[in-house]
């Protein structure tokens, strides 16, 4: 368990190597450098808006807005944090303006944990949108056939099989890695031929991560 830990510890602290193309994880460094120069400090805490006020300097000074339309013709579904949208025969769009996070740094954290633990459902982040004068992220995502509906006492299983301890509801904590996972329901993990895939993850750190 303790190299785990060391790899995803390596994951949201370490930087990303000279000439990668990972957009998600240049974004998730922006913003880590930005805490560790004091921008979450307590004595001078800063609203989520103005996070969102530099995320879009840095995102034009990146080239990382998304510019392509996201058309309403193809929406599919929406929760209380993101919209869904069909991009072609394979993968779907979803805008998510990170509500459920304190900080945009906690929702590209998340992001990162996904896809280390459920690779095959792997976010790609295409870059930014401002909606409605909000800021969203723009990630892609392959699309799941189901051939059944989920069982939550299999997600539960598979859960404890990983180590994480359910605790209520659908959220789920991982006591050794310090991880929580969160909303679990069956529209956020799907199945196919028996097989559970993870589509929608809600991941956050406690101090103990860094332990």
């Amino acid at each position: 368990m303790e190299h785990v830990k060391n790899e995803l510890q390596h994951i949201i602290l370490g930087n990303e190597p000279p000439g990668s193309k990972s957009k998600l994880k240049k974004t998730q460094a922006f913003l880590r450098r930005n805490a560790q120069a004091g921008f979450y400090a307590q004595e001078q805490q800063q609203l989520k808006s103005e996070e969102a006020a530099q995320l879009i300097i840095y995102a034009r000074a990146e080239h990382l807005l998304y510019e392509p339309e996201i058309s309403e013709a193809y929406f599919i579904s929406a929760g209380a944090e993101q919209r869904v949208y069909r991009h072609n025969d394979y993968h779907i769009l979803k805008t998510n303006d990170s509500i459920f996070y304190k900080y945009w740094l906690d929702y590209f954290n998340s992001l990162l944990l996904h896809n280390y633990f459920f690779p095959a459902t792997g976010y790609e982040f295409m870059g930014f949108k401002i909606i409605n004068n909000v800021l969203h992220a723009v990630v892609k995502q392959d699309f799941v056939h189901t051939t059944e509906a989920t069982d939550l006492a299999s997600v539960k299983k598979f859960m404890a099989y990983n180590g994480f301890q359910h605790t209520r509801n659908n959220d789920y904590m991982h006591p050794q890695l310090g991880i929580i996972c969160e909303d679990l329901h069956d529209e956020n993990v799907l199945s196919r031929d028996g097989i559970l895939f993870f589509i929608d993850t809600v991941f956050y750190l406690t101090d103990t991560f860094y332990v």
